[in-house]
């Protein structure tokens, strides 16, 4: 990764245009050739990006170094006018391990595989952490009627898990020996954007109760 500090100008042009003034920034030159415009501040958010496939070109015209990232496939491009750097340098990170889930995602995947059928009557597990091509879906089960069901598991549900699930999908329905396989996406609480795009993939949500699957939220000593 290469991580440039200066006081810079930027402009985005393609499906969109945008300017950022002068300013001092951080830029993010990635492996994967992405280039990322970062200020202090935005959280994780660039300002803007450049995603790959793209190139990078740097050339100086009068003292003044200028970068134009452009898109492989698209002719969005991302110009880059550097007044002033203040650091520029490169680090090799090596190969990442990715995102580990959480103690809370974990334990709920571990406790609804042991009572499947807080997922639908009838439901049994057939293997934790199937894999795929792409990657494990958390559940592979069987349901009442014996037919396939991929369950993807999140402590919260917004669009991205339904995505991530819409993808597991597509591969196992092309497996003769799972097809037909249907989704089903659980979560302890799922956005109405991500149910609402559920719906429409015909992937079914269920909300679960973590402290109830771990027994400590019993709901007949409930009053109400």
């Amino acid at each position: 990764m290469r991580l440039v500090v200066a006081r810079c100008q930027v402009d985005y042009a393609g499906r969109l245009t945008a300017h950022l003034p002068l300013a001092t920034r951080v830029i993010m030159v990635k492996a994967d050739g992405s280039v990322l415009v970062h200020s202090d501040g935005g959280s994780y958010k660039p300002l803007n990006w450049m995603s790959p496939p793209c190139t990078l070109r740097e050339e100086t015209i009068n003292g003044v170094t200028e970068w134009t990232v452009s898109a492989t496939k698209s002719d969005d491009t991302l110009r880059i006018r550097l007044d002033e750097v203040m650091h520029d340098s490169a680090h090799e990170l090596g190969v990442d391990p990715g995102l580990q889930k959480d103690g809370v995602e974990k334990h709920l995947q571990e406790l609804l595989a042991e009572h499947t059928t807080k997922l639908g009557v009838g439901m049994r597990l057939v293997r934790r952490e199937y894999m795929t091509a792409i990657g494990p879906v958390d559940l592979l089960c069987k349901d009442a009627s014996g037919g396939s069901v991929a369950v993807e598991i999140k402590r919260r549900g917004e669009i991205d898990g339904v995505e991530q699930l819409t993808r597991y999908l597509d591969l196992m329905n092309r497996d003769p020996l799972l097809a037909p396989v249907r989704g089903m996406f659980a979560a302890q609480e799922i956005k109405p954007q991500a149910r609402t795009l559920a719906k429409d993939r015909g992937i079914e949500c269920v909300v679960v109760n973590y402290d109830e699957l771990r027994g400590i939220d019993d709901p007949s000593l409930r009053l109400f």
